[in-house]
């Protein structure tokens, strides 16, 4: 299914909206979530102020965060994610479970990886640990993502992403403001260290959730293909007829069956936007710290303002996004996010151009963009789940997930050049303009849908 169709009468009340947090499944998606947050920042913001801090040019520092690259090309191996067995875990945890687990023990030792050299004199080494973070990661990212859909029913995923928001935001108050204010006291080596140690709650939370039944929300038609190729192919050997076999039910099937079900050009509007509406959010976030920096916030400021306090906006956010989907659907709460997101970054601007670091500004504007991406960021991963088929769980959400993050990836590369090149108001205006495309484009796609048959 594309997106949720709501038709008149159908909006739960306020009441109804508010209980759907109560489900066990989406309080145990709090832990998850914030066990999917936690490495996030530590190779990307923190890790920038880090970089920073030890001299490294702001140049550089943009070309690195070009290892978050990892999360926008995860569907290439979600396939393998999706369907292969893992040897002894999957009998005693199930397929998603015992993917989370051995992701999670990638990313606890790239993180102590981190903690034991230094950015001025073992940069090289540096980028290798936090690759094998991001890379396990976006592996972790992967089967949380196909837990959370399998676990539960369509009508429950708003809140589902208000959880994850939730844990996610949580672990990013750890691995941000958390993290700074133990290298302002005790050095990067001791704060790397103890992140990489908070790797455990990931561990122990996969160890004791259930493993979901997928439901397939029937046969897929694209299947059918498998067994016309495996007859095509019968004179093949046998081994080299099911590894063809298992690339076309893998990775073949699900692209095929998500434009069956929404038609080509349907199909690329739903890709276009989806590639788009965080471009605002991705492009700018490698160079907030720097901005922070650069205006002469200290970290200690920088930790409490836009780390801790700022965070937990974002959480509030989520909670707000979460409901409005219940009560009004991911379409128009997407459109309400975008404009929060575009209005956002222009006060960052706004900030840019006082100049001074006054602390009353940057909370002001830190409270607009964490409620803005807090909110935009439940609409969006719930408009996400919308459009799988459960068939396909982590292979289709791993191509939304990899296509959202992928141009502004991307464009966050040269984003130190551009910052120097327009400086930071010029900067923010830019980013800011980057929302609008998403912005039209949730507008055209929610008119045809709801000119669709349901």
């Amino acid at each position: 299914m594309p997106a949720e169709r709501t038709g008149p009468g159908e909006a739960p009340g306020w009441g109804g909206a508010l209980s759907i947090y109560a489900h066990p499944r989406v309080a145990a998606m709090l832990f998850l979530g914030f066990s999917a947050g936690l490495p996030f920042l530590l190779v990307f913001s923190t890790l920038s102020a880090w970089l920073a801090q030890a001299g490294i040019q702001r140049g550089t520092i943009g070309l690195l965060s070009w290892v978050g690259i990892t999360y926008s090309i995860k569907f290439f191996w979600a396939p393998v994610v999706d369907r292969l067995r893992l040897p002894l875990l999957h009998g005693l945890l199930g397929r998603r479970r015992s993917w989370m687990l051995v992701a999670q023990l990638g990313m606890a030792t790239g993180l102590a990886g981190l903690a034991v050299h230094d950015p001025s004199t073992q940069l090289a080494t540096m980028v290798w640990c936090a690759l094998l973070v991001a890379f396990s990661s976006a592996t972790q990212d992967i089967a949380i993502d196909a837990w959370r859909i399998e676990a539960t029913e369509v009508e429950r995923q708003g809140a589902m992403a208000a959880a994850y928001q939730l844990g996610y935001r949580i672990a990013l108050i750890v691995a941000g403001a958390g993290c700074l204010y133990l290298a302002a006291e005790y050095g990067w080596r001791v704060a790397y260290l103890a992140m990489a140690g908070l790797a455990l709650v990931g561990v122990l939370t996969t160890v004791m959730v259930p493993e979901p039944e997928a439901r397939v929300r029937g046969t897929p038609q694209a299947e059918a293909r498998v067994l016309a190729w495996i007859e095509r192919k019968g004179h093949w050997p046998e081994r080299l007829r099911n590894a063809g076999a298992w690339f076309v039910g893998a990775v073949v099937c699900p692209f095929m069956d998500f434009f069956q079900r929404n038609g080509l050009q349907l199909g690329l509007g739903i890709l276009c936007f989806v590639g788009l509406f965080r471009l605002t959010d991705i492009t700018m976030g490698s160079m907030a710290n720097p901005f922070y920096l650069s205006l002469g916030y200290t970290l200690k400021q920088v930790a409490v303002i836009a780390k801790f306090y700022g965070v937990i906006l974002s959480i509030v956010g989520a909670f707000l996004g979460g409901l409005s989907v219940a009560r009004f659907g991911s379409s128009r709460s997407l459109m309400i996010g975008g404009v929060l997101v575009i209005l956002s970054n222009l006060g960052f601007a706004a900030l840019a151009v006082h100049g001074s670091p006054d602390v009353t500004g940057l909370a002001l504007v830190i409270s607009g963009d964490n409620l803005a991406s807090g909110f935009a960021g439940s609409a969006f991963i719930a408009y996400l789940s919308g459009l799988t088929n459960t068939a396909y769980t982590a292979t289709q959400y791993a191509l939304f997930s990899s296509l959202f993050t992928l141009p502004g990836k991307l464009l966050g590369g040269a984003s130190g050049y551009v910052s120097e090149a327009l400086g930071w108001p010029g900067f923010f205006f830019y980013t800011s303009a980057l929302g609008i495309p998403a912005l039209l484009l949730i507008i055209w796609l929610d008119r045809r849908l709801s000119r669709a048959p349901s």
